[in-house]
């Protein structure tokens, strides 16, 4: 048996797919009492465990105990919150599979402030930035360093991992911008003490691109790329509409140095930047589990699940030398939350974005229903059950 976490996410639901299409059997956990991925037919059973942002020693031990009482193999967790909680099961269950890297190789992906100093040492290119090891002392002059001056405004608000403890509970951190000295220390004095180290960066303009990867023992097994179509927000988000494309050479470059550095074993996603002006792409920061957009490798030719699951159990695995580039996958139900922005954003936003099509042509390109190449992450005719709960839920969240 494969126990799935975090059954209320999409990645969660293309896991399941793809083990249950290999021959799997496979179950799920979630703190939501209908997740998405339960309603897979690949899905044997759903299991409601507690959240692990409010109960994490809670999570970990309704887990722990599902491992047991269902006779799990193979343990997948499915976000930056459940990971770290559950790869200390090792310690006292050494038959049990969990197809990730140590703990603290997790840890050091993770965080971006080691991440980066990593990348830099390797010649991966980084955005210029400040590490803020502690919130600054009243009175710090270290808002109007000179250093953090070479960086110009806006700066980036980056704290070095993507969730923390505080006070027994997990909380989640996202990434801002400071477009000066007082904005910058409002930011700051929001953030817990646990938020810190804080990574003050250069601000990059450009596209982001994404590689994902497959590793062993640090060896690259597997390799894929898209590019955003529409996301939400739209003017930087979740991708909602995505392609795939060819992973440049200087990516897969940059991927492979890291990889083999961390001697990697396990999906991991590395978000770089590129630099408009010049073609630079900065690495960004890395996941060490899987990503959103997940169903669209897949659909593409490069089943992720089956392979990290293979490979964990210890078959041999073939690298995985190429995938069909043009595949698109829509999430359907995000690509209305795109429109319905789009055509509620005000005209003054449309000018500081002047990228962002006009309302008639945001809504041309989303009644245009399917173009060659097309798949829809979540409706499946073969497995139709996912989407009818996803529109239940969707409806339930506009109308409150």
């Amino acid at each position: 048996m494969i126990l799935v976490t975090d059954g209320e996410q999409r990645s969660s639901l293309a896991v399941v797919r793809s083990l249950g299409r290999a021959g799997h059997q496979v179950a799920v956990c979630s703190a939501q009492p209908r997740p998405l991925a339960g309603a897979s037919r690949h899905s044997r059973a759903t299991h409601r465990v507690p959240d692990p942002a409010s109960d994490a020693d809670g999570f970990t031990r309704a887990v722990d105990a599902l491992v047991d009482a269902l006779g799990v193999r193979v343990l997948i967790p499915m976000t930056d919150v459940s990971a770290p909680l559950l790869l200390g099961l090792r310690e006292r269950r050494p038959k049990l599979t969990i197809p990730f890297p140590d703990l603290d190789a997790y840890e050091r992906l993770s965080d971006k402030a080691q991440l980066t100093r990593v990348a830099a040492e390797l010649g991966v290119p980084v955005p210029r930035q400040v590490v803020l090891p502690a919130p600054p002392a009243s009175g710090s002059t270290v808002l109007g360093s000179t250093t953090l001056g070479e960086l110009g405004w806006p700066v980036i608000v980056k704290p070095a991992r993507s969730a923390v403890r505080v006070r027994g509970r997990i909380q989640k951190l996202g990434v801002s911008a400071a477009g000066g000295d007082e904005e910058l220390s409002g930011q700051l004095a929001r953030h817990p003490p646990e938020a810190f180290p804080i990574l003050l960066q250069q601000r990059i303009v450009g596209p982001g691109l994404g590689v994902f990867v497959l590793a062993a023992g640090g060896r690259v097994i597997a390799a894929f790329a898209h590019r955003r179509i529409r996301e939400k927000p739209p003017t930087g988000g979740v991708s909602v509409y995505r392609e795939s494309i060819p992973l440049r050479s200087d990516l897969r470059e940059h991927a492979e140095r890291l990889t083999a550095r961390l001697a990697w074993s396990g999906a991991l996603m590395l978000e770089f930047k590129e630099d408009a002006s010049t073609g630079t792409p900065y690495l960004m920061e890395g996941n060490g589990r899987f990503w959103g957009s997940l169903q669209l490798a897949v659909d593409a030719g490069v089943d992720f699940p089956r392979l990290l699951v293979e490979s964990a159990l210890g078959a041999e695995v073939e690298p995985v030398r190429g995938y069909r580039y043009g595949v698109r996958s829509r999430w359907l139900w995000g690509d209305v939350d795109h429109l319905l922005w789009m055509l509620r954003a005000p005209g003054g936003y449309r000018s500081q974005h002047p990228y962002l099509p006009g309302r008639l042509e945001a809504l041309g390109r989303f009644l245009v229903p399917w173009r060659p190449g097309d798949r829809y992450e979540v409706l499946r005719l073969s497995d139709p059950r996912p989407f009818l709960r996803e529109s239940v839920q969707w409806v339930r969240g506009v109308l409150g």
